[in-house]
């Protein structure tokens, strides 16, 4: 079969590969859509730590079950059956250390990822390992959800993780930082789930601006090249402020203008790593003080946020088909990539 395999970092091949056997604790997919993110982009120039080579790649995954393991139903007390409809989850948390004992499973210690640890979604099949199963991460994929859909409702979970640490409230003012897919679906999330009011859109990346902008259709946008973004922010609040600021991006000077710009009892989500090589940003600790901020990280997600994530698009909350706007043929995958760093689409998905 055809699997996308990194080697290195700016060696990733497009080679054929023999098709993986399922073992009698794990569920074998035929791969329908494997969608890309800025992760994919960065694994390829600069690989990861926990990335040990060579490895299919690739986490956002929906696929049709073909092939389930003889323990599988009885260990888990689950009824898969060939021909299932199904998504992965990408992050999988350990299920037995102290923070998945205390729920807190988007923070597991012991996590291990689909495409690092285990071969992903870029291949016609991939097999489902023990470890998924275990922490129930292999969703149903509602009938009136496509594969397209579903497989981006893993990049959907992390964004419901950060807004679910955030106590946004009916009315409240958003400010999103970055004009990607993940700033469109935190932009859906926020409206379709917790009715938020006034949103304002922020990148400076014109064209990507316009693009998301005519998706979620924002309040305001604002050209972080062209204006002062804080300055903006508070003449549209009338001074006061923005209620929920989430920084969607990887750039420093964001996650200072959030603080500089959020309201009293403000709630910020510093949703976007950093560079490891410049990790740190300039605070003005009175601004948190005075104001009584709340800054939070978000990294990840749990199963539970997949599952509902799933949900959401189902019912129509938080939909999502009209964001995929490129899909590109599995032995093109390689482009995906180009057009992700680009940022001529909001999201791309690959289908083996």
């Amino acid at each position: 079969m055809k699997a996308l395999r990194f080697y290195a970092p700016e060696d990733v091949r497009l080679e054929d590969v023999p098709e993986p056997e399922c073992g009698p604790g794990e569920v074998k997919l035929k791969v329908k859509n494997c969608s890309t993110c800025g992760t994919d982009v960065k694994i390829f120039h600069n690989g990861h730590q926990n990335l040990s080579p060579p490895r299919t790649i690739g986490h956002e995954i929906a696929g049709e079950v073909v092939e389930v393991g003889a323990d599988v139903n009885s260990t888990y007390g689950s009824s898969w059956a060939a021909g299932d409809r199904v998504q992965v989850i990408a992050a999988v948390p350990c299920g037995e250390c102290h923070e998945c004992r205390k729920g807190w499973m988007a923070v597991c210690q012991n996590q291990t990822s689909i495409g690092y640890q285990y071969d992903g979604g870029f291949a016609e099949y991939m097999i489902v390992p023990q470890q998924v199963l275990k922490v129930d991460g292999l969703n149903l994929i509602p009938d009136n959800v496509g594969y397209d859909e579903a497989s981006a409702a893993e990049p959907f979970a992390c964004a419901i993780n950060a807004q679910e640490l955030l106590g946004i409230e009916e009315g409240d003012t958003l400010v999103v930082f970055g004009a990607g897919p993940i700033g469109c679906m935190h932009i859906r999330i926020a409206r379709g789930v917790h009715k938020v009011g006034k949103v304002f859109l922020v990148d400076v990346n014109a064209e990507r601006l316009q693009m998301s902008a005519d998706a979620v259709q924002p309040d305001e946008v604002i050209n972080g090249a062209e204006v002062d973004v804080v300055e903006r922010v508070m003449e549209l609040t009338g001074g006061r402020g923005a209620d929920v600021v989430i920084t969607a991006t990887a750039a420093n000077v964001t996650q200072e203008q959030a603080i500089a710009m959020a309201a009293r009892n403000g709630r910020i989500s510093f949703f976007g790593g950093l560079p490891k090589t410049n990790p740190t940003i300039t605070c003005d600790s009175n601004v948190v003080h005075y104001r009584q901020l709340h800054i939070h990280g978000a990294n990840g997600s749990a199963p539970e946020h997949n599952k509902r994530a799933l949900e959401y698009i189902s019912t129509g909350q938080v939909p999502v088909k009209d964001l995929i706007t490129q899909h590109i043929p599995l032995d093109r995958a390689l482009e995906a990539f180009d057009i992700v760093k680009a940022g001529t689409a909001i999201k791309v998905t690959v289908e083996p």
